[in-house]
């Protein structure tokens, strides 16, 4: 399909009229007419009802309306992605997870910028959720993530093993006190192991990010289980203690890409990703 189509019949519902879209568009209101005419014979639908008011969506319209700006989106990113810069021999889309993009996704940019200076990026970071889904469908070439969802077109790479660990502010502690216990959700496998070690466990406060999770713990005071990564540094400050009594659980980080990625691009940025997730984990 023209995306000029999908594009134009977007421009008829903003504005409710034929004629104020042609305005807007820039073009005779013949050639709005046109496309949309040609748009209702691909689909085998009628998308309007006109009026002395102006234009107003059939049910089937109405239904092509939840599509339309996805067809334009993906088109305007697709645009954006194929547009090599001068001097560039391709470009690639990276991503990861908000709580993998520092230091992570960040260190991984920066080996790429000095080691693939011909690679031209494209920079994202999402919720899991979009995130694995802009990989499947080919927006995103490579993504740094948690326990991401197996899919048809994707192939998944175990980067390095994170541990989750029990961290605290009060340096006396030696077991889960539940008023000062902050509950952070890392997923169906963590609630799976946390319930079987602790199944009397029942936080007053829990989040989903844990980045916001370790903050309000460092102002606040309290406990809760991070990434090692995340809480060594305030280790070595003394504003967090570990309690070697309480249990550990694996908290594995993955490369996921897309099948259909050029491999001659991808292949050299996931042997650098590899290497600074090592250097990253050591450190």
């Amino acid at each position: 399909m023209d995306i000029e189509l999908a594009r134009t019949f977007i421009e008829i519902v903003s504005t409710g009229s034929f004629i104020r879209a042609s305005e807007r568009l820039n073009v005779a209101q013949t050639t709005v007419s046109a496309r949309i005419r040609s748009l209702e014979q691909q689909l085998g639908r009628q998308l309007f009802v006109r009026h002395k008011g102006g234009a107003s969506l059939t049910p089937a319209g109405e239904q092509f309306l939840r599509h339309a700006p996805m067809f334009v989106q993906l088109w305007q990113r697709t645009l954006h992605q194929v547009a090599v810069p001068p001097g560039r021999r391709a470009v690639l889309t990276v991503g990861s997870e908000v709580s993998l993009a520092q230091p992570l996704l960040l260190d991984w940019v920066r080996w790429m910028r000095e080691s693939l200076p011909d690679i031209a990026l494209r920079v994202h970071v999402d919720v899991p959720q979009d995130l694995i889904k802009q990989v499947a469908s080919g927006l995103v070439d490579v993504a740094i993530m948690y326990a991401p969802q197996h899919r048809p077109g994707l192939k998944i790479d175990l980067l390095l093993e994170e541990k989750l660990v029990f961290a605290t502010t009060n340096s006396e502690a030696r077991h889960m006190d539940g008023s000062e216990y902050v509950y952070m959700d890392w997923g169906p496998d963590f609630e799976l192991h946390h319930g079987m070690n602790f199944p009397t466990a029942a936080p007053e406060l829990s989040f989903d990010l844990g980045s916001l999770a370790l903050n309000y713990v460092l102002a606040t005071g309290g406990s809760g289980y991070f990434r090692m990564s995340s809480v060594q540094p305030h280790i070595a400050t003394g504003q967090l203690h570990l309690v070697p009594e309480m249990p550990q659980f694996s908290y594995p980080v993955y490369a996921v890409r897309s099948a259909s990625a050029d491999e001659s691009v991808v292949g050299p940025a996931l042997a650098g990703l590899h290497s600074v997730a090592s250097a990253d984990i050591k450190s």
